[in-house]
């Protein structure tokens, strides 16, 4: 892991950027605190983050989620 300061980031942006492409990190500070991590994207999906994986499995809402509430849930909902 490599750290870098942020004019150093900004003045070497293509080359830190190479070395995230091999598979390095690059932590970027400011005043020599971390504030920010470049690390490489992985190309395959992580498992168990799939869009849609849930789908079905805890039924549809019913109907009626999105009605508008009636008089005495709308007071219950204002009440302190």
């Amino acid at each position: 892991m490599v750290q870098v300061n942020v004019l150093e980031a900004k003045t070497h942006l293509s080359r830190l950027l190479a070395q995230v492409a091999r598979g390095d990190e690059v932590v970027i500070a400011k005043d020599g605190r971390p504030v920010a991590r470049l690390t490489p994207i992985r190309d395959e999906p992580e498992e168990g983050r799939v869009f849609g994986a849930a789908q079905g499995r805890y039924g549809s809402p019913p109907d009626d989620t999105f009605a508008p509430l009636d008089d005495a849930e709308l007071a219950e909902w204002e009440a302190p």
